[in-house]
């Protein structure tokens, strides 16, 4: 079954002015393999164990102190001044001045960012790799990956330096060839790093993009 051929992203020059760059390709991600039996794969979740305790305890120191006062008020003694103060500014303060509305506002996006914190999973620099076994699951690091796929970059003959950057689902690859053709060297890198991205194990492989250019001029 032939592949199908791989998509250009254009023909230009180096973003230093260096020399000509063969055209891009991107690879689609290859098939998910099938597993029989095997747990379902996802990111990992941050246990986030500090941050979750530190604001228990002021959410629990502070609803402590209210009781408190509520208690103390409730009984027949005064207020805390701190309430009784707040009270004050809050019947007095216009509510449409301009750093009222900018406290609201910065105080709805800070609990809107902090509710979105908590719903994600966290750990975005570990890829989740192919679950093979229930009770086994394994992460690869993305600076690993990239150290891994730099390393195969280099290997290829022509190419004299590369720069791999490696996200959820793509991989950019930029590298230098200082002899053979670019479109040469390409094709070459895409072989070997399309091999390497599958020999990685990770449970969704990112699609891989190659740009090759000549280094830069000197004198």
């Amino acid at each position: 079954m032939s592949e199908p051929s791989p998509q250009t992203e254009g023909h230009g020059t180096g973003e230093d002015g260096a020399g000509p760059l063969a055209p891009a390709t991107r690879h689609e991600p290859p098939p998910k393999r099938q597993r029989d039996g095997a747990g379902r794969t996802g990111r990992f979740w941050s246990m986030r164990r500090i941050p979750a305790l530190l604001l228990a305890a002021v959410l629990t120191g502070a609803a402590g102190l209210l009781l408190y006062d509520i208690i103390s008020v409730r009984a027949g003694g005064p207020a805390m001044y701190w309430r009784r103060r707040l009270a004050q500014e809050l019947a007095e303060q216009p509510l449409n001045e301009t750093w009222v509305v900018v406290a609201a506002c910065v105080a709805m996006a800070l609990g809107v960012w902090l509710a979105l914190l908590a719903l994600s999973p966290g750990l975005r620099a570990l890829l989740p790799m192919r679950r093979d076994a229930t009770r086994v699951r394994a992460g690869l690091e993305r600076d690993a990956a990239a150290l891994v796929l730099r390393d195969r970059a280099v290997e290829v003959p022509g190419v004299r330096a590369a720069r791999v950057k490696v996200h959820r689902s793509r991989v950019r690859v930029r590298a230098q060839s200082h002899f053979r053709a670019l479109d040469d060297v390409r094709q070459d890198l895409d072989a070997a790093l399309s091999g390497a991205v599958g020999q990685l194990g990770l449970a969704r492989p990112p699609s891989l993009s190659v740009r090759v250019r000549r280094p830069k001029k000197t004198g």
